[in-house]
């Protein structure tokens, strides 16, 4: 059977996995819908030759309904949602701190699966947990595997740990890439051109990752690797550490965490 699946909400994530899937597979029939963008409806369909619809079209045709819109925007689209017959499809919610719950109270016997991917879909690197509901089938949580397998790896998770995988996976990129910035940021301070800070930035962040990827070693050996005693990487792994780095990622990601679990609450009822 074909694959058919319809995006609720044209945003950032969305496009990310468009982009990925339209990568992989080119036999996935993608349709795309938002609340009144048809601008951004239209640059989506013509950049990934997909189709721009409205709802009623998007779910007709669709047997995967992707929900990526704001969270405070799923109780909208799940009122508009319980107006259709719905049996047989697949709902899969990107949105960040939505939890089961509110789902089962508007569309009540309807598969729904929660998920939490990242932006790394665009380059087929995403780390996306998945939550299954109570109703889903198992072909159906076959159906959703595939979906994010095709942009990276999944993992199942009991819905108790989602906030943490958010705070580790979700939201995680945006943490490499606020080093990064402030990696090339002192290059520049040291006398690079921004342009040779980023260049070697890039490459070094790039390499330390394959290198971690396809390395049998864990990443605390391949750091004490690098660090000869009193060397130059030593001085600068000695500020990390008296600045508590270590401590600071954990206290932010904490932060992450607890900001999730409050949007479950303020977006359960």
């Amino acid at each position: 059977m074909k694959l058919t699946v319809g995006f609720i909400g044209a945003g950032n994530i969305a496009e990310a996995m468009i982009s990925g899937l339209t990568k992989v597979d080119q036999s996935i029939q993608i349709r795309v819908t938002n609340h009144a963008n048809t601008e951004r409806l239209q640059q989506l369909a013509v950049r990934y030759n997909l189709l721009a619809s409205n709802l009623n079209e998007l779910v007709e045709n669709s047997c995967v309904l992707i929900i990526a819109v704001k969270p405070k925007n799923v109780k909208d689209v799940l009122e508009q949602l319980k107006t259709f017959d719905l049996g047989g499809k697949l709902i899969i919610s990107v949105a960040a701190g939505v939890p089961l719950k509110l789902f089962y109270k508007f569309l009540p016997g309807v598969a729904v699966i929660r998920a939490m991917p990242n932006t790394s879909t665009t380059v087929l690197h995403s780390m996306t947990g998945l939550v299954r509901g109570e109703d889903v089938t198992s072909e159906q949580a076959e159906m959703s595997e595939q979906i994010f397998s095709a942009v990276g790896k999944v993992l199942w998770i009991p819905e108790e740990k989602m906030n943490a995988l958010t705070a580790i996976s979700g939201s995680g990129p945006a943490y490499f890439y606020l080093f990064i910035e402030s990696l090339i940021m002192a290059g520049v301070q040291l006398g690079l051109s921004e342009k040779e800070a980023e260049m070697l930035v890039l490459e070094t962040s790039i390499g330390a990752g394959k290198m971690i990827a396809e390395s049998e070693k864990s990443p605390g050996r391949l750091r004490k690797e690098v660090t000869s005693p009193n060397g130059t990487t030593y001085a600068a792994i000695n500020i990390f550490m008296e600045e508590k780095l270590a401590e600071t990622v954990v206290k932010a990601a904490k932060a992450c965490a607890l900001r999730s679990e409050e949007m479950e609450g303020e977006y359960s009822v």
